[in-house]
């Protein structure tokens, strides 16, 4: 199977679980570049902050339209994130390929289990506003230092820490990641090695298509048993890349 048409159906999957869950669809985007398009570690989480930033803004878009997006709260929270993304993204590039990996496959772990676990019925009755600094600081850091966008974070923090209702949640989460992503771009300027961009624009394009259609697919189909199929199909992802730095 040729590049193009790896990198339309990589990006096509990814955008489509962005679009229907807020996040989580990202964490799936380095390990594709890795193992089905030959990217570097290093190149690997630099282009895919570039796919999850204009993923994200684009699916920002459809959430906002709808008045899905808590803009303030969601600027107060990236606020926080965009230091520890820059310095994190800026690191990133220094180190082995290996640590990186591994690094990688422990946070899509984590990941799939926190989207196994139930959901929290009921939000806080009180803001702590060290816990929401705390949180966005945390979820800068991991997409700048990753190349992830963090949705599998922001959408549960802003829930159970900020208190917003899920599908105000899922929107600010896009503008969370986008801001973020941005911050690590800017830190990681002339250090993502070979980007290969005939790759990454197509990769791009179809996420961008995907992350609309997921948009809808999530009015069809529960929040829920999306989420565990994806978080299962992530387990598997993280398992293989561990045997992968451990062989």
């Amino acid at each position: 199977m040729s590049a193009l048409v790896l990198a339309l159906v990589a990006g096509a999957v990814i955008g489509l679980a962005l679009g229907a869950l807020g996040g989580g669809g990202s964490v799936l985007a380095v390990p594709a570049l890795i193992y089905l398009l030959g990217f570097s570690p290093a190149s690997a989480t630099t282009a895919a902050l570039i796919i999850v930033a204009a993923t994200s803004a684009t699916a920002l878009y459809a959430h906002a339209r709808d008045g899905n997006v808590a803009w303030r709260t969601g600027a107060l929270f990236a606020l926080a994130g965009v230091g520890p993304a820059f310095l994190a993204g800026a690191v990133a590039g220094c180190l082995p390929a290996a640590v990186l990996t591994g690094a990688f496959a422990v946070v899509a772990a984590l990941a799939a289990l926190r989207m196994l676990r139930p959901a929290a019925s009921e939000p806080p009755e009180r803001v702590h506003p060290a816990k929401a600094a705390g949180a966005g600081a945390g979820l800068g850091a991991v997409t700048g230092f990753l190349g992830v966008g963090g949705g599998f974070l922001a959408v549960p923090a802003l829930v159970g820490v900020l208190g917003l209702r899920m599908k105000q949640a899922v929107g600010t989460s896009l503008l969370v990641i986008t801001v973020n992503s941005v911050a690590a771009l800017t830190a990681r300027t002339g250090t993502g090695g070979d980007l290969r961009w005939e790759v990454i624009a197509p990769f791009t394009g179809a996420a961008i298509l995907g992350a609309w259609d997921g948009k809808r697919l999530a009015a069809k189909i529960t929040g829920q048993t999306l989420q565990r199929v994806f978080a299962l199909v992530l387990l598997a992802v993280a398992a293989v890349m561990i045997v992968d730095v451990a062989v």
